[in-house]
């Protein structure tokens, strides 16, 4: 028998100086209720209860184990009890992975409102591009950019970004303006390693699913996007970035986006976490946090108006 189960009927048969009362209120048979009890003296090889064919009674060992069962049975339930709220109540720290130019310009300032809403939670951001393993890692969620590769993870859509090409007004004005994509061949165009398509832009055009892969060439070639985003804006070349990026320098006038009747593969950005039963309330609400704020249009599609 689960000695647990019978410490509790123990607990109640003392209480109730009764084991058919006891046995009532636990949904057991009065049998039920004594052999539980009689497994636990055998177990401890001790006489815990005086029974009379008029009452019952507990012996002087019995008074104590009555009192480690009750200080053994309210921590049980304490410990549940706190795990449960673990589930339903947010706390706890919340361990994020996230690209670093997302992470840093968008993902921190929505952790910001995050922990005003929930104080009972803390947040251990890690910002690195490349491949990460949740699991192995000890990450509770990351929030991924591009296709999906891995099937093993729960993913869920927080919204997109679109991709513009884009240069410098000064640029402009000494190279000239691209009108088609095949004009990029003989631009200066800053490739981009670690976001596909890297080399190989592709084009759809405007009411057309017909779609144009151009291989680009330049003088500068990087690992990380800002590092293209500032030397486009220094006049240096072309880049193929996403609005989250782009979209201020846009507004700002600082770069000035061309092609625009063609559609450059759209970005998708998804939260990403490794089990979807039982998900912990620090994940659910961060995660519906971030949907409600990414949808249904992401803010950085309004940057994407040139001036203010």
């Amino acid at each position: 028998m689960d000695k647990l189960t019978s410490m509790v009927v123990f607990t109640r048969v003392a209480k109730a100086g009764s084991f058919a009362s006891a046995a009532k209120e636990l949904g057991l048979s009065r049998a039920m209720a004594t052999k539980h009890v009689m497994q636990l003296e055998n177990s401890l090889g001790i006489r815990l209860l005086n029974r009379t064919t008029r009452n019952l009674s507990l012996t002087e060992v019995g008074v104590v184990y009555l009192e480690r069962c009750l200080q053994i049975i309210d921590d049980i339930e304490e410990t549940e009890l706190a795990v449960t709220r673990l589930q339903t109540e947010p706390r706890g720290t919340l361990k994020v992975n996230a690209t670093p130019f997302f992470g840093a310009y968008h993902l921190a300032p929505a952790i910001a409102a995050y922990l005003e809403i929930y104080p009972d939670v803390n947040v251990e951001l890690v910002l690195q591009a490349g491949h990460i393993d949740l699991i192995d890692e000890g990450f509770d969620l990351a929030v991924h950019l591009g296709d999906l590769n891995d099937s093993s993870l729960i993913a869920r859509k927080l919204g997109s970004s679109q991709r513009l090409v884009c240069g410098a007004p000064s640029y402009f004005k000494q190279h000239g303006i691209p009108q088609t994509p095949d004009d990029l061949r003989k631009h200066n165009c800053l490739v981009n390693w670690s976001m596909p398509p890297r080399d190989q832009w592709q084009f759809t055009e405007a009411d057309s699913r017909n779609a144009t892969v151009v291989k680009v060439t330049g003088r500068l070639q990087a690992n990380v996007a800002d590092a293209l985003r500032i030397s486009a804006i220094n006049g240096i070349g072309l880049v193929l970035l996403p609005t989250y990026m782009v979209g201020q320098d846009l507004r700002k006038g600082r770069l000035q986006a061309v092609l625009t009747n063609y559609e450059p593969a759209i970005l998708e950005i998804h939260a990403i976490y490794p089990h979807r039963k039982h998900l912990s309330a620090k994940v659910r609400t961060f995660v519906d946090f971030l949907h409600e704020r990414f949808q249904p249009k992401p803010y950085w599609e309004d940057w994407t108006a040139q001036g203010e």
